[in-house]
């Protein structure tokens, strides 16, 4: 039991994922501070002179009740930069990879089209490698050919 969990362990894809969450959180934590920093003030230019930011309040008296419009317009920036770096850092090269060191597929995998079958029968046909078969029931030769 326990050489089949290291066979799991060791096998390449448990390990490139650890690799991959330990990454993705480091790399997180780089776009958060980026947005909190740097967007985060640019978006609070928008609410003008409101000192919580672009957004509003609900309760006047309530600062629980301030719906931030800015913070949703962050998260929002937040995502698309860690998307669009996870698209053509990761998955852009790896598509590209795959395209390019993939093994070609056999013949075999793929269906033959109508013309290639219609070509294949010309040529047995031309080579004369098909029998005709004789029609049992009325003892007249037929012209059916069996392949």
């Amino acid at each position: 039991m326990l050489k089949g969990f290291k066979d799991f362990l060791l096998r390449g894809n448990v390990i490139e994922l650890a690799v991959a969450v330990v990454v993705g959180a480091a790399f997180t934590a780089i776009v958060t501070a980026f947005t909190d920093n740097i967007i985060n003030p640019l978006v609070a230019v928008v609410g003008g002179e409101n000192e919580m930011g672009w957004g509003f309040q609900i309760l006047p008296d309530n600062a629980a009740t301030f719906i931030n419009l800015g913070a949703v317009v962050s998260a929002l920036i937040n995502f698309i930069i860690i998307a669009a770096v996870v698209y053509f850092v990761l998955i852009v090269p790896v598509n590209a990879a795959k395209a390019r060191f993939a093994p070609d597929k056999e013949p075999e995998d793929e269906p033959l089209s109508e013309t290639d079958l219609l070509i294949q029968i010309r040529d047995l046909l031309e080579k004369g490698s098909y029998n005709t078969v004789d029609d049992d029931t009325d003892g007249r030769h037929s012209d059916k050919v069996r392949v």
